[in-house]
């Protein structure tokens, strides 16, 4: 008999707003929280595969930069698009308390308050992506537009 998936929070909002998504669960890794791991345990492309980071501004204080897997982000361009002059990544012990997630269940939907987010451009070549659902082992696949909708995402160039 199949695991039961437990709805997260992010799931209940996506629900309220009705937002289609698929909740996809993987096996985690707790050595290995990488995206590729990941992707690898949903059989998917990394590139369609999304990370949710939290950084600060100089300017902003916190925004958020969902990226493909693969990548990394350029702290230049992230500052640049998000109103700041510098930024940094928000340190892990950070993350917790000011989104509610933790390191590897970071979500870009359902954050304890919400942040300028921006979306990598590259989301819209898919038809899916897939991002945190909100705890490890679990991913939402979502169309790109539906969350940058959602989310009220601007779109992080190349």
């Amino acid at each position: 008999m199949a695991k039961k998936i437990e709805k997260t929070n992010a799931a209940r909002l996506l629900d309220a707003a009705g937002v289609a998504y698929e909740l996809v669960p993987y096996e985690v890794d707790e050595n290995d929280l990488a995206a590729q791991h990941v992707a690898d345990q949903l059989g998917e492309d990394i590139e369609q595969v999304f990370k949710t980071l939290v950084l600060r501004g100089d300017k902003t204080g916190f925004f958020v930069c969902v990226i493909p897997g693969n990548f990394e982000v350029d702290l230049k361009v992230a500052a640049r698009i998000s109103g700041n002059k510098n930024c940094e990544m928000l340190h892990v012990k950070e993350l917790l308390p000011t989104t509610g997630y933790i390191r590897g269940g970071c979500s870009p939907i359902g954050m304890k308050k919400p942040f300028p987010t921006f979306i990598h451009e590259s989301a819209l070549l898919y038809d899916h992506i897939y991002v945190s659902a909100g705890v490890r082992g679990l991913q939402f696949r979502i169309a790109p537009q539906d969350l940058i909708d959602f989310v009220g995402a601007g779109i992080y160039p190349l």
